[in-house]
């Protein structure tokens, strides 16, 4: 697995603290960082380059919903996610590539949780769909 790309979009308020940690060692899996100032921020289009430039999976990481900085961020981003979702079916790349998910500032280890299911994920899909109409 070792030319698997993910890419994470983190918001910057609370994810991103417990990104700083990387994947644990027993995760050969790398994991690409996007900043956010929030997770409600990531765009729809951001999400879909990332997988037109290589990657095998994408995940958002906001604040949980209920302790989000901006009110409604991390719900706004789920709405985003559920549709570009929807998008990544009709193509053909799969909608589950996309996960989101909701991290306190304060819990590092969660990050490490992140990266185990995104490599768990990954073993069990394969590289991107897309990665085969390239070559």
């Amino acid at each position: 697995m070792s030319d698997v790309k993910v890419v994470g979009f983190v918001c910057r308020m609370c994810a991103l603290i417990s990104s700083d940690l990387g994947p644990p060692a027993d995760v050969s899996i790398t994991i690409e960082t996007v900043e956010l100032p929030c997770a409600g921020k990531v765009d729809g289009r951001l999400l879909l380059e990332a997988f037109e430039k290589g990657a095998d999976a994408v995940f958002v990481a906001g604040c949980p919903e209920h302790e989000c900085m901006n009110v409604k961020g991390s719900s706004r981003a789920r709405k985003r996610l559920e549709h570009i979702k929807e998008i990544l079916d009709q193509v053909g790349v799969g909608g589950e590539r996309l996960v989101m998910y909701n991290v306190s500032g304060t819990h590092g280890p969660r990050f490490a949780q992140i990266a185990r299911d995104m490599a768990g994920l990954l073993e069990k899909l394969g590289p991107s769909p897309l990665k085969a109409r390239k070559a």
